[in-house]
């Protein structure tokens, strides 16, 4: 039987839609709308394929560029989805279509895939596993919104003590002495992220990261104020300066999940407002934003190194995902 690999186009929407619903049980159209959607727009930070045989489309693989989600440097082809017709799997399609994604990845001159699963999902870990994924050393972890230690749904005061100091360059604790009580939130002002934000939040990644990723977020910027995909990133203001800011989405679909989860890719405090407690004022405010939404649960990717920024998630309320963190090596 003879198979064609192809770019994917606007005209396969209806039948992707159709063969993920066979697989995933629930229809995710507006999902896929959204990413051939923005691989129009960027094509530079999208890779979307497709695999046609005598009948037409059979399966399909979409991923996108990391450019510097989760405290990244480097870029990475990120695997988001791939789905096969299910009277064709067996055929080895679905290790095609990733050795596609993973030839344009490698001419882009890209040196990593990166993926996430459910250790639950058995039949996606036997595929990476014969993709040659790996375990990568970076740790997800999340957090159910009802859980949250932060006063999402109620107003109860937070109390800072000292092990809410991390001490790295991401500074998110406070030095509050203990007997000071008040709202997480309240310790700044803190709103939704708008295009007047850009330079200042290109300085506070500058000064962290000690690299120019100015470009990495303008892109974050516009997907933020033109995607129609649910944007809850937020910037956090003290004493009429900008302090800090959190860039999350709010979707469902990249690995298969079937109901919508808030993710974090990026967070920074300006270290001219360390110990003043910016960290929690912006995740307070995202807990109570997530509620008011309905969205469950949110989730980061931490390197498993970086114990002040994973010790400040857990007493937020974050603990180990039941996703794990893929990796593949491009050589």
């Amino acid at each position: 039987m003879k198979i064609k690999q192809r770019p994917l186009a606007a005209a396969d929407l209806d039948t992707v839609v159709a063969i993920d619903a066979s697989i995933s049980g629930r229809t995710r159209r507006s999902y896929f709308e959204r990413r051939l959607a923005a691989a129009k727009r960027e094509p530079k930070l999208h890779a979307q394929f497709a695999v046609d045989d005598e009948s037409g489309l059979t399966g399909y693989v979409l991923g996108r560029v990391l450019e510097g989600e989760f405290g990244r440097i480097e870029p990475a082809m990120r695997l988001e989805v791939v789905g096969v017709r299910l009277e064709a799997r067996g055929r080895g399609l679905g290790l095609a279509l990733e050795r596609v994604i993973e030839d344009e990845s490698r001419r882009r001159g890209l040196k990593e895939m990166r993926t996430g699963a459910s250790w639950r999902d058995h039949q996606m870990l036997r595929f990476l596993d014969a993709a040659g994924y790996r375990l990568g050393r970076n740790q997800v972890v999340d957090c159910t919104i009802a859980d949250a230690k932060l006063g999402a749904r109620e107003d109860e005061p937070v109390v800072v003590d000292e092990r809410d100091r991390p001490g790295d360059r991401n500074d998110y604790g406070d030095t509050a002495a203990n007997d000071f009580e008040h709202l997480a939130r309240d310790m700044a002002e803190v709103h939704s992220l708008t295009e007047d934000d850009l330079d200042a939040v290109i300085r506070i990644d500058r000064r962290l990261t000690g690299h120019d990723r100015g470009a990495y977020i303008r892109h974050k910027f516009e997907q933020t104020l033109s995607e129609s995909a649910l944007r809850i990133s937020l910037v956090a203001c003290k004493d009429g300066t900008t302090a800090g800011y959190l860039m999350a989405s709010a979707d469902y679909g990249d690995f298969g999940r079937a109901e919508p989860v808030a993710v974090i890719d990026t967070i920074g405090v300006d270290p001219g407002f360390s110990h003043a407690g910016i960290g929690r004022a912006l995740l307070s405010q995202l807990f109570m934003n997530l509620d008011a939404l309905r969205v469950e649960r949110v989730e980061s990717v931490v390197a498993k190194e970086h114990f002040e920024l994973l010790g400040f998630l857990y007493r937020a309320g974050f603990g180990p995902s039941q996703r794990l963190a893929f990796v593949k090596a491009l050589t």
